[in-house]
């Protein structure tokens, strides 16, 4: 089996798959397709060729594994036959070169597996589990952070509201729920509503008192307007 990278040079060079440049490269060149049929034959001729011209990026940074063909021909071959293992690869044209590449960490994991690279493959897995970790780490703490966030406008704007109806019509006829929730949320500011509708007596739910503090938004609002129009 073919393991060093010196080794798959020579049979490359042996077989006329590749030549060296002087600057001492190595350009891949493609090969009757009737050598490439047999499913062992594709991995063998795709690490090889991996070996010789192909490069991957540090996963740690982003995910990208190419292969530099010398001419469009060998292009086209190499992202057939690792379409044959349906991988998603694409082509472009980098210079005079025709790259040959894959951005999905997923599928760079499964070239990996067809060309038996398994050191390499697992090395990745590890980095993408632990990117996968903490992106989702991540996503939970903006989430988290979003809603305490709302929840806190929330109860600021509640407060403003009752302190104003408090200082411009008073409690003494509003509906005693509503005094009762107005006190509540003066007192506790910081309490979600399920936590502030368990301090009531008797305790309501949240969409109880989420009513309740609607209704004392809804009435703070209708006084703003309404001392508008006398100013």
């Amino acid at each position: 089996m073919i393991r060093r990278h010196e080794d798959a040079l020579r049979i490359l060079q042996a077989t006329k798959m590749t030549e060296e440049y002087e600057d001492n490269g190595e350009s891949i060149h493609a090969v009757d397709p009737l050598i490439v049929q047999q499913t062992c034959c594709k991995r063998a001729f795709l690490r090889g060729a991996f070996q010789a011209s192909g490069s991957m990026s540090d996963p740690n940074k982003s995910y990208h594994f190419e292969i530099v063909c010398s001419t469009e021909e060998m292009g086209k071959q190499v992202c057939t036959l690792m379409r044959s293992f349906s991988m998603d690869a694409k082509t472009v044209l980098r210079k005079k070169s025709y790259v040959v590449y894959l951005k999905e960490g997923s599928q760079i994991v499964d070239i990996l597996n067809i060309m038996e690279a398994h050191v390499s493959l697992m090395e990745l897995e590890n980095v993408r589990i632990l990117k996968e970790m903490r992106n989702t780490v991540n996503r939970k703490v903006n989430c988290e952070t979003a809603n305490i966030n709302k929840t806190v406008s929330a109860a600021v704007k509640q407060v403003e509201d009752i302190t104003y109806l408090k200082e411009t019509i008073g409690f003494e006829n509003l509906p005693e729920g509503l005094v009762e929730a107005a006190l509540a949320r003066l007192a506790n500011p910081d309490l979600t509503l399920k936590e502030l509708g368990a301090v009531l007596n008797p305790p309501v739910g949240k969409s109880g008192i989420n009513h309740r503090l609607r209704k004392l938004s809804e009435l703070a609002d209708k006084v703003r307007q309404e001392q508008g129009g006398l100013l």
